[in-house]
């Protein structure tokens, strides 16, 4: 029940679409009844009764009268029938706008829905830890925000509305069979409690299904995601066939997953019709027995039995509703499972804002494991205002790990940061990472212009300008005017338009534009080549001057200029110092130089 409650918050700023929707569907409903009921007197004026409209059944008796009273002629069979069928004709005109708008209204409140719910999970996941995007496949991520959200709009606008539809027919219905014979109701209305009673055992085993089917469903996502991204590799190692196994098993899983709920949720239909026409045909003995006793006219009981079957397909509907209720919130229990997760604001304790920093970040022993792994080991450094801190070591020494706990993107797991000897954990977010920049090896760039891509996150604030002048200060500004459309050039997805060096030199004027006191180049000239190298390089020494900046490099030629540097070694500082006084030291560091010198 909780979990309906926490779907119908999403439906509440749209009650009045909800209402609308109900409104129209129960008039629809009453209508169509009422066009039903018209049958009697047409077929005992067809069939040549005593009486048009049979007395003895209250209000139901008032209401033909009242609709076809007019329109009968004594004694002329033709026109009384056409008069009925006028009537009849102008109450399913008048139902059929109403259910048109119920429809329309409907659609309208399914979509707003499913953008709602959309919104709300994307907007909640871009404010999630990094670790949780760590634990979290990239496809399963998608798949719950696209198809989840398709799922779990059902149980609260198409399920809801098409129950309250289907419930208004059959309320009607009974209420109309009731009207006409009370004992030929209660027969009916035996369908009831037997359909609830045969369905109930396959709906117990449905909402854990459809959540395994929506896993399998995110697996599949993941490697059409994972095929997609790394389409170069997959070609240059021949790994097709490798990655054809890999979508298919999962592809497969999916299917014999979505065959097994299928084949279950079938059988409500099948079954809800079996037993109401079982009951139906016991309605039909009786009520032959009724006509034999001159106790029902011929032309009632062709109606209660028309009404009877009439009410097979809306009970039908009705037994299926909680099997695609089953299905909707599974899927909601995924979308409520990313939007149970803590976002770094409501861990985030800390109450201090920040401008900026003038005198140095330091780590004061400390550690950082993933679980019981531990990733860094009782870390110490002090990095003064302007100074150039460079991180050697080999793959998973820590290095990347290390810089991530600046702008607080992980927190230690045991020691501190500290900025002007401020905990970092006690500064806000926002006003901790508006003091870092960050360039990294892969360049993260979006399908928009280069202007856009520069000013990303803050097109309003800056100028035409500044943002030339950051694209300057990073060696871009040439190459860019070069481009077809300058600066308002798409530049497609990821900046495939542009070499690697440019970029690299794209993010570099992005985090320039910020004017960052804090600077993390995380593998910033590592893939490029010599020319793309001294380019960025030539960026980034004009710009060291007054900026902390945070290097990770591969070619020890880049940090010969470091004012510290720190060799890293499964998550411990193995060697600190200069260039001059690490290769005088003998040590892991002076043997990598060694080694890169004797590269041709």
């Amino acid at each position: 029940m909780p979990l309906y409650r926490r779907l119908l918050a999403f439906l509440r700023p749209h009650w009045w679409r909800l209402v609308g929707n109900v409104v129209c569907n129960v008039i629809g409903t009453a209508l169509d009844g009422a066009a039903f009921i018209l049958l009697i007197p047409f077929l005992n004026t067809l069939l040549g009764a005593d009486q048009v409209v049979p007395g003895g059944m209250g209000w139901l008796s008032r209401l033909m009268n009242a609709l076809v009273l007019p329109f009968i002629v004594a004694g002329d069979k033709r026109s009384s029938l056409l008069g009925v069928i006028g009537v009849m004709l102008v109450l399913v005109v008048i139902k059929n706008v109403f259910l048109w708008m119920g429809g329309q209204i409907g659609a309208s409140l399914q979509e707003r829905l499913t953008r709602d719910l959309r919104d709300t999970v994307f907007h909640h996941m871009q404010r999630l830890p990094l670790g949780w995007f760590s634990r979290t496949k990239t496809g399963q991520i998608m798949a719950r925000i696209l198809t989840d959200t398709e799922q779990a709009k059902a149980i609260l606008a198409e399920v809801f509305a098409r129950s309250v539809m289907n419930l208004s027919q059959i309320i009607v219905t009974i209420v109309i069979l009731v009207r006409i014979s009370p004992r030929l109701a209660l027969i009916s209305l035996v369908i009831a409690p037997l359909i609830t009673a045969v369905i109930q055992p396959i709906l117990r085993t449905l909402r854990t299904g459809h959540r395994t089917l929506r896993n399998e469903y995110g697996e599949i996502t993941s490697v059409l995601q994972e095929v997609i991204s790394g389409v170069r590799l997959v070609k240059s190692f021949q790994g097709e066939p490798y990655e054809d196994k890999r979508f298919s098993a999962a592809s497969g899983n999916y299917t014999r997953g979505m065959i097994r709920i299928t084949r279950l949720s079938l059988l409500s239909g099948p079954l809800t019709e079996i037993l109401g026409t079982v009951v139906a045909m016991m309605v039909l003995w009786f009520g032959a027995e009724l006509v034999f006793s001159k106790h029902m006219e011929g032309g009632t009981l062709l109606t209660f039995m028309t009404l009877v079957m009439r009410l097979l397909p809306p009970l039908k509907q009705l037994s299926q509703a909680p099997t695609t209720g089953q299905q909707s919130l599974a899927a909601a229990e995924r979308l409520f499972e990313v939007l149970d997760q803590p976002t770094e604001a409501q861990t985030d304790h800390g109450t201090r804002d920040v401008a900026g920093f003038t005198g140095a970040l330091a780590f004061e022993q400390v550690s950082f494991s993933y679980g019981d792994e531990p990733v860094l080991q009782d870390i110490s450094l002090t990095a003064r205002r302007g100074e150039v801190v460079a991180l050697v070591g080999s793959s998973g020494a820590g290095k990347s790990t290390l810089v991530d706990l600046i702008p607080r993107f992980i927190e230690p797991t045991n020691g501190r940061i500290t900025l002007d000897g401020i905990d970092t954990r006690e500064l806000t977010l926002p006003s901790l990472r508006a003091l870092t920049g960050i360039v990294s090896q892969d360049t993260v760039l979006f399908n928009d212009t280069v202007r856009a891509n520069i000013a990303y996150g803050a097109a309003g604030r800056y100028t035409e300008a500044q943002v030339e002048a950051a694209a300057r200060a990073a060696n871009a500004h040439a190459f860019i005017e070069a481009l077809p459309d300058g600066y308002n050039t798409v530049l497609g997805e990821r900046g495939t338009r542009l070499s690697g060096g440019q970029r690299q030199r794209i993010a570099i004027a992005r985090a320039l534009l910020t004017d960052p006191p804090i600077l993390i180049l995380d593998e910033a000239t590592s893939a490029l080549d010599t020319e793309s190298e001294r380019l960025v390089q030539d960026a980034i020494d004009r710009l060291l001057a007054g900026r902390t900046v945070f290097v990770i490099a591969h070619r020890l030629s880049t940090i010969a200029n470091a004012s510290q540097i720190l060799v890293l070694d499964k998550g411990a500082v193995i060697e600190r110092g200069t260039h001059p006084e690490l290769l005088a030291l003998g040590g892991a560091y002076a043997r990598l130089a060694g080694l890169q010198r004797a590269e041709p």
